[in-house]
């Protein structure tokens, strides 16, 4: 299976495994900054150059050997479960992707059909009832990872954990996960413990949010989204989400984490 969602410096400096949602626009700019002097002229998703990926062919036997002998700083990046599928609903679902089309093509008419899921359109500055189509969304989203159908579930909102365990069950090690909501901290710890051939002045890196202003803004706070059911919904789809990264389950309004994450915890419960 290898390490797909990897992403390296051409250096080495450092390997990244990729959750998307979770600052990896940012995190991946400033690994093409440490290399090459410049950031990437786009998305850096579709950078084809100045870095290396477990998705060019090329780049596979360089990250495969690197990962597997450990041979430089290994990390990642969480984000709070609620906050974070939020943002899929907003961005994915009801936004107008960088191509100008829905996301996915046929997946919002398959949603709005089959649960009734609202999405608005920019032409009417996206007026629907966000709270309603949000739930519907929800149970969409553990239809797709529970029982698979009625599609594969999508990268956006399946479980980080998912995500990171691959790295680990594949014979990677992480030496650092951070949170999104500390991430000049986190990032700082990261860049200090490696050597790179160009300094990195975080004060001075803007945020690359690129599914940033092309859907609706959120109208209510966080916990209005979240009723009883929609909480039960959470929890059964991100419950190692929420223990492993320390995130508050009971207060949907609290995005900061509430402890420590154990690396060795991590490692032996997403490694089994």
């Amino acid at each position: 299976m290898g390490f797909p969602g990897t992403w390296m410096t051409t250096s080495e400096s450092m390997v990244y495994r990729v959750v998307p949602k979770c600052a990896c626009s940012t995190i991946g700019q400033i690994m093409y900054y440490s290399d090459n002097g410049s950031f990437f002229d786009g998305d850096i998703h579709d950078a084809q150059g100045g870095m290396h990926k477990w998705a060019i062919d090329a780049s596979q036997p360089l990250i495969e050997a690197n990962v597997n002998a450990h041979r430089s700083y290994a990390f990642t990046c969480v984000r709070n479960p609620y906050t974070r599928i939020l943002s899929s609903f907003f961005d994915k679902i009801c936004g107008i992707q960088r191509n100008g089309r829905r996301y996915r093509g046929n997946l919002v008419p398959l949603l709005v059909q089959k649960y009734g899921i609202e999405v608005g359109e920019p032409e009417t500055g996206f007026e629907f009832d966000q709270i309603k189509s949000f739930r519907r969304f929800l149970l969409f989203a553990r239809d797709t990872i529970r029982w698979r159908r009625p599609m594969e579930p999508d990268i956006h909102w399946s479980a980080m954990s998912g995500h990171i365990s691959t790295f680990i069950v594949n014979g990677g090690t992480y030496d650092k996960i951070f949170w999104t909501e500390d991430f000049n901290d986190g990032m700082r710890e990261v860049l200090q413990a490696i050597d790179t051939p160009h300094k990195v002045d975080l004060a001075t890196i803007p945020r690359f949010n690129e599914s940033e202003g092309h859907g609706p803004k959120r109208l209510h706070k966080v916990s209005d989204y979240f009723d009883d059911l929609s909480m039960h919904l959470m929890f059964e789809i991100y419950k190692k989400d929420f223990q492993l990264f320390r995130y508050d389950f009971d207060n949907p309004d609290n995005k900061m984490p509430t402890g420590q994450i154990d690396l060795a915890e991590v490692h032996a419960k997403l490694g089994e």
